[in-house]
């Protein structure tokens, strides 16, 4: 995508080609573009996943032009039937694709002008690659945005549906990673399903913001043609228009913004494989995955790997890299296009990759978690997690918070001395230690005690959290969201990738 090619006016030819390369802008050059300076430059190799929306985008340029009396009706409909059929072949993956014509602009405008003669050459009236190409990456991108809302509703409901069926599961919830207080599996879930919510509204947002029209910008600073720019965002279904030519052809901030929010998708994914890295290993024991979302060892016949978690943290790099590489990308860019922007596609396409593939993972994989609630109550008693709560039934009792604290804490060193938890220590050491302490305190220090006390908005207590399982479930009703499929079970890989 460069910014060599001025806007072509009805009937006009193009110049007899030094190069095939050139065809389009050769009559100021004396000699044809280097070989390896036309594989360098070129990005047909990439941006041919831009077809359908550059095709989509011609039709509505054409059938504008055609409205404001600069195109002929027939030239139209010619412009269209070899448009149509253009998209046929490129479906059927008869398409020739040719590295000579740089991009994916200039070889679908090729294909074009040999099915339908002249007026294939007029298409391009009162536009460049320039607003053509920022006009296309916001189609595509626009659908890729509205894929990956999909894809994180499916998550969602996944995540959504563990957490119904394990309300009351306790579990131990964890500071510093260690032993805090008790909560519930479902609660630890559904933070998750919060997170992702999130996610899901900043690409909305970056949506309403990509969604505006650069087309009719031209190269630069307009055209000199009567164009009509509502007509084709109407036609394109975008909400509003680049209000500046010069800001919409070098605009990229709709591909950071969408690299942004995707890392922090990212994030927030790599934080769940990281806990289904630990709650399978033996020192948590709290979950098994799928025999086929793990791998096996090539040396270690006893293992089970979490590949699929592990590469979902790895892969969070790629993204974050992506994001790093459009900001420098931009950085130093003077007004207007650059040839720069060409490398704007690969980060926002692998990003789109990544995304799509790991939503999938995790959504496929979350429905066949097997949870080993006894092995997550164990853990929950470890650590002394109700100490809080005897700090709490202290001051309830009247007890200021920090005297009710430091009574614990004195607890809590006698209980470890003795190797035991604070619901064994006698109750009369318990007085000795605060004089407010009656015999109910021992219903205080369970852990089923102490997740049902948290009975508010926001709180683990199992009622609280089939309240919103309740409450997501009904979300993602009004949203359509199917389950996810169920996978058939298949062979666990032995050797899969590396690493045993």
């Amino acid at each position: 995508m460069t910014d060599k090619n001025s806007p072509q006016s009805p009937g006009q030819t193009a110049a007899s080609p030094l190069h095939a390369k050139q065809s389009a802008w050769s009559g100021r050059f004396s000699e044809p573009v280097a070989q390896f300076v036309l594989g360098y430059t070129a990005s047909i190799g990439f941006d041919q996943r831009l077809a359908r929306a550059d095709i989509q985008a011609s039709l509505a340029h054409a059938a504008m032009l055609a409205t404001v009396g600069v195109l002929g009706a027939a030239d139209l409909r010619a412009i269209e039937q070899g448009l149509a059929q253009v998209q046929a072949e490129i479906e059927a993956g008869t398409f020739q694709w040719q590295l000579a014509l740089e991009d994916v602009h200039l070889n679908v405008e090729r294909r074009l002008t040999e099915i339908a003669g002249e007026a294939g050459k007029r298409v391009h009236t009162g536009r460049s690659r320039n607003d053509q190409v920022a006009t296309d990456l916001r189609l595509y991108l626009r659908g890729e945005l509205d894929q990956l809302a999909l894809r994180i509703d499916l998550l969602q409901g996944a995540l959504v549906a563990l957490a119904g069926r394990h309300a009351d599961t306790v579990m131990p919830g964890y500071t510093h990673l260690q032993v805090a207080q008790p909560v519930v599996f479902g609660h630890h879930l559904l933070a998750y399903v919060e997170m992702l919510e999130r996610d899901r509204e900043r690409f909305s947002d970056a949506r309403r913001r990509l969604n505006r029209l650069p087309l009719g910008s031209a190269a630069l600073a307009g055209t000199t043609f009567p164009i009509d720019r509502d007509h084709v965002a109407r036609a394109l279904q975008f909400e509003a228009l680049c209000q500046n030519s010069m800001d919409a052809v070098s605009d990229r901030d709709f591909a950071i913004e969408f690299c942004a929010a995707g890392a922090l998708l990212m994030a927030h994914l790599s934080r769940l494989a990281e806990e289904l890295v630990m709650w399978l290993s033996p020192g948590f024991g709290f979950i098994a995955l799928p025999d086929r979302f793990t791998t096996g060892s090539s040396i270690m016949p006893q293992k089970r790997n979490p590949d699929v978690a592990e590469l979902a943290r790895g892969k969070s790099g790629r993204v974050y890299g992506h994001l790093v590489a459009l900001l420098t990308l931009v950085k130093g860019q003077p007004l207007a296009y650059n040839k720069d922007n060409q490398e704007d596609k690969e980060p926002v396409f692998d990003t789109i990759d990544t995304l799509h593939a790991t939503l999938r993972a995790f959504s496929e994989m979350v429905p066949g978690i097997e949870v080993d609630a006894a092995a997550m109550r164990r853990a929950a008693l470890q650590g002394y997690s109700t100490a809080t709560d005897l700090a709490d039934y202290l001051v309830r009792r009247g007890v200021a918070f920090r005297d009710a604290h430091e009574a614990v804490a004195r607890a809590v060193r006698l209980a470890a001395e003795r190797g035991c938890a604070l619901s064994d220590l006698p109750l009369a050491e318990l007085r000795a230690l605060a004089p407010q302490v009656d015999a109910d305190v021992f219903q205080v220090l369970t852990v089923e005690g102490s997740v049902a006390a948290r009975n508010h908005i926001g709180g683990t207590a199992p009622a609280q959290v089939a309240a919103q399982v309740a409450r997501w479930q009904a979300t993602l009703a009004q949203r359509q969201v199917q389950p996810a499929p169920t996978l058939t079970p298949g062979p666990s890989p032995a050797d899969a990738g590396e690493g045993s």
